[in-house]
């Protein structure tokens, strides 16, 4: 960890437990535009919904994207019933905040989403970076290459923490190390958010 200079943080997932909440914003979006849900469920996690809609109807015209990501947001901004901080979170944003580490948060969702969920979670982001930020949303490395930039910290110097395949793509391809959550493949090993800041104790 000496390496780390900045810390970018994925949100849904990663800092905020909200899978309940994105499931059932996007299982009702599919049955209001005929989709089947074992479609939809291998790529609902971890990108903007315009590349996920453009994944399962691939015939609607940008429009038409535009308009059916706008109803699956609107579907979550409200929908905040069950959506808390994961475990360890809090901890670890003391611990980058308490070493003097700059980190940010860059999730796939927009900044009026992303700001509802971090509160709903009590977890604050000095700063974000959202969909609304970049051209491209993951598993593009724009986002992440905003986010080093935000922080003023070269990407190679950059830690990536992901719990989705689209986001360790995206950290991956912006050049940076990436610490991956649920199993997933990363290259910094961890268990969980607690592991990662005792990581950055040692």
């Amino acid at each position: 960890m000496l390496a780390v200079k900045a810390v970018l943080l994925d949100m849904d997932g990663t800092l905020v437990d909200s899978d309940a909440a994105v499931e059932r914003a996007w299982h009702r979006w599919a049955a209001e535009h005929d989709v089947a849900v074992e479609v939809l469920a291998p790529v609902l996690h971890g990108s903007p919904a315009a590349r996920t809609i453009r994944t399962v109807l691939p015939d609607l015209d940008d429009a038409g994207v535009a308009a059916a990501a706008q109803r699956n947001l609107d579907l979550q901004y409200d929908d905040l019933t069950d959506v808390t901080a994961l475990p360890g979170a809090a901890r670890l944003l003391r611990t980058l905040d308490e070493l003097g580490l700059p980190w940010a948060v860059v999730t796939s969702a927009d900044r009026r989403l992303a700001t509802v969920r971090l509160h709903a979670a009590g977890l604050t982001a000095r700063n974000l970076v959202t969909v609304e930020d970049t051209p491209r949303g993951k598993p593009d490395p724009a986002p992440y290459l905003t986010g080093a930039a935000l922080l003023g910290v070269d990407p190679k110097d950059c830690l990536v923490v992901e719990d989705a395949q689209p986001g360790i793509d995206a950290g991956r391809a912006a050049g940076m190390r990436v610490a991956a959550l649920r199993g997933l493949t990363g290259d910094v090993p961890i268990r969980d958010l607690d592991d990662l800041a005792d990581q950055f104790l040692r």
